[in-house]
């Protein structure tokens, strides 16, 4: 045997050694090892250095130093190996992923991400553009509809005022503010003008806003919901390649009594639950910081445990978070980050985890089938 074919076997079983290691080191995100989720690409070896890529199916920004670390720590004990470099490059790869059956995936958007609610006022709106906001400052490109056409908030919530443009007369380009790409009905009529319309009209313009909306090449669309179960709700059941849902409620049981309802029209119509979102937990005092459960404790984990879904996370009260989104300038972007707006990137990392577990679409693997007669 030459030495050429024994130092060929001897990096092969490094290489072996270096995926038995990794197939031991948890994700600190997904709680899976590298290996079974097949993180784990190009290792290479030569005289001085030890490579490897960190293939991640969610967004994690802020995450890459911590895993590569985690990674780097984990190798840096095996024999063989004490007096190389390790390079370790951790990536992100954001794939599309199952929706209804019989609908197709938009072209330039990857997953849809409905955010409801089963009645008004539990801050819906509010968690949805922080959740987008959250999702791009992790390094994925994302886009936000106001599905909302009764009463559309996210204009003044993004801070966006301008109207859209259309360059080929045919599409509208999306307004942008803080790397998020944004359509919503706010930005073609008067803030004071009602939208005098009925459930035809309504569900028409979501279809149009969705679909001529020219979206560049999103990892994930942000959908904010109007309350309730109504005609925009199958709607997008029906026509909409939606990817999985987020359910926002408060604790009280008033409010949990409605999440049930919009969590069980998703079911029936076939759209994944990702999860649920508490708002309002608890109460905390601008003045003393005290912290009182004003609406009740543990409604959103309670339904969660009768539901069989996941608790994406709890917010407070606080004025901090109405007055930042009033003015045009949500937590996230606000005060990046404080402790509120580390909530929201750990909901929106469990979302895009979520997501990542889903089956991948498919769809555009399969060839196209054409009959000519001959």
């Amino acid at each position: 045997m030459s030495a050429g074919q024994i130092n060929h076997q001897q990096i092969e079983k490094t290489i072996g050694e270096i995926k038995a290691i990794l197939a031991t080191v948890i994700d600190p995100n997904t709680q899976k090892d590298f290996v079974s989720t097949k993180s784990v690409k190009n290792i290479q070896i030569n005289d001085s250095v030890v490579s490897l890529d960190i293939e991640l199916a969610y967004p994690a920004k802020s995450q890459m130093s911590v895993i590569a670390d985690l990674v780097k720590h984990a190798l840096q004990g095996l024999t063989g190996l004490e007096q190389k470099t390790f390079q370790i490059n951790v990536t992100t790869k954001i794939v599309a992923h199952a929706v209804q059956r019989g609908i197709k995936i938009m072209p330039n958007v990857k997953n849809i991400i409905a955010v409801a609610s089963g009645k008004g006022g539990v801050g819906k709106s509010t968690t949805a553009v922080n959740l987008a906001l959250a999702l791009a400052a992790e390094g994925a490109s994302v886009g936000l509809l106001d599905a909302d056409i009764y009463g559309p908030s996210q204009p003044m919530m993004m801070g966006i005022s301008a109207r859209p443009e259309s360059l080929d007369g045919k599409t509208m380009e999306p307004l942008q503010n803080y790397g998020v790409q944004v359509s919503s009905i706010g930005f073609m009529i008067d803030p004071d003008s009602p939208m005098v319309w009925r459930g035809p009209m309504v569900t028409q313009a979501l279809q149009q806003l969705l679909e001529q909306t020219n979206w560049r090449d999103l990892d994930y669309l942000i959908v904010d919901m109007p309350p309730g179960t109504g005609d925009i709700q199958l709607t997008l059941s029906q026509k909409v390649p939606v990817t999985g849902a987020v359910i926002v409620t408060t604790p009280q049981d008033i409010a949990l009594l409605d999440a049930r309802k919009g969590l069980k029209m998703f079911e029936k119509v076939g759209i994944p639950i990702l999860g649920i979102v508490e708002n309002m937990s608890t109460h905390i005092c601008s003045n003393c910081g005290h912290a009182e459960a004003i609406f009740g404790a543990g409604g959103g984990e309670k339904m969660c445990s009768e539901y069989g879904v996941d608790f994406l996370g709890g917010l407070p009260l606080t004025m901090a978070i109405r007055e930042q989104a009033d003015s045009g300038k949500p937590t996230v972007v606000a005060d990046p980050d404080g402790q509120i707006a580390q909530i929201y990137k750990q909901i929106a990392r469990k979302v895009a985890i979520k997501v990542a577990d889903k089956a991948k679409d498919m769809s555009s693997k399969f060839p196209t089938i054409t009959v000519q007669n001959t």
